[in-house]
C-alpha cells in the first residue's frame, strides 16, 4: 500500500483509512493509558521548616541521628541542643569499654597525626555519629553537614526558640522498660570531657530563670481572664 496525501504524514496518529496502525508505532505507545497509582508508602517528612531546634534529652542517640541524618540529605537545618542529656542504650561500663577500644584506634603511618579524631565533647559525638549516616565525602553529604548545629546546655539565641521531639527516638518509645542505658555527658566525663560541671551550674541557671517567666506568664494571664470576666 502506498500512503495517499491526504494520509497523515505523522507516525504517531492512527490512519483509520488503513484499517491498522503504522508500523512505527510500538505496541507500548498503541496501548491504553493506566491511571497512575498511588506509592504505596506516602512520603512523611512533614519537618521542613526554616530551622528546626531539637532537644535531644531523654532520645536514643543511634535513631535520633538517623531521622536528622535524613533530614539534613533532605535539606533541613536542623540544631542539637543538650546532647549531653542523649540516652544510649547498655550500661555504662559496657559503653565505656567501647569507647576506650574506640580511643585506641589511630593510624599506623604517623599517629600523631592524620586521625581518627578522638572527641570527648558530647555534641561532637553526637555530630559523628550523624556523619556516619551521611555520604560526607561527596558534595551533597558535605552540603548536609554545614546544615546541623550541635551544642551542650542551651545557648541563649535558642532559649526563646520552640523546641521539638522526635517520638520515633523517644527512650520511653524504644527502648523496653528495664532495659539498661546510660547518659551521654556521664560517658563523656568518664572518657576526658572537662565541662559536665560547667553545662550544668549553667543549666540550673537557665532552668530558674526560665521557672520565673513561667510564674510571671501564669500570673498575667490570670489577671487578664480575671479582668475579662469582670468586664463581661
Amino acid at each position: 500500500l502506498h500512503q495517499s496525501a491526504a494520509a497523515p504524514t505523522s507516525c504517531l496518529v492512527h490512519c483509520p483509512a488503513f484499517g491498522f496502525p503504522p508500523s512505527c508505532i510500538s505496541a507500548r505507545a498503541s496501548a491504553p493509558c493506566r491511571p497512575r497509582r498511588a506509592p504505596t508508602h506516602p512520603q512523611t517528612h512533614k519537618m521542613f521548616e526554616k530551622v528546626v531546634v531539637v532537644d535531644c534529652r531523654a532520645h536514643m542517640m543511634g535513631r535520633l541521628a538517623s531521622v536528622v541524618a535524613k533530614e539534613l540529605l533532605n535539606g533541613q537545618r536542623v540544631v542539637l541542643v543538650r546532647c549531653e542529656a542523649i540516652n544510649i542504650s547498655g550500661s555504662l561500663e559496657r559503653n565505656l569499654i567501647k569507647f576506650h577500644s574506640f580511643l585506641r584506634k589511630k593510624a599506623n603511618s604517623n599517629p600523631s597525626r592524620g586521625g581518627p579524631y578522638h572527641h570527648r565533647a558530647p555534641s561532637r559525638i553526637m555530630y559523628r555519629c550523624v556523619r556516619g549516616m551521611v555520604p560526607h565525602k561527596t558534595a551533597r553529604g558535605t552540603e548536609a553537614m554545614s546544615r546541623l548545629k550541635v551544642f551542650e546546655g542551651i545557648p541563649d539565641e535558642y532559649q526563646k526558640v520552640k523546641r521539638v521531639v522526635v517520638p520515633d527516638a523517644l527512650r520511653a518509645t524504644r527502648l523496653r522498660p528495664g532495659r539498661r542505658f546510660c547518659v551521654l555527658g556521664e560517658l563523656a566525663t568518664r572518657a576526658g570531657w572537662k565541662y559536665g560541671s560547667l553545662i550544668e551550674k549553667m543549666e540550673d541557671a537557665r532552668r530558674a530563670k526560665s521557672a520565673e517567666y513561667y510564674t510571671a506568664k501564669k500570673a498575667t494571664a490570670a489577671a487578664y481572664a480575671a479582668a475579662k470576666k469582670a468586664v463581661a
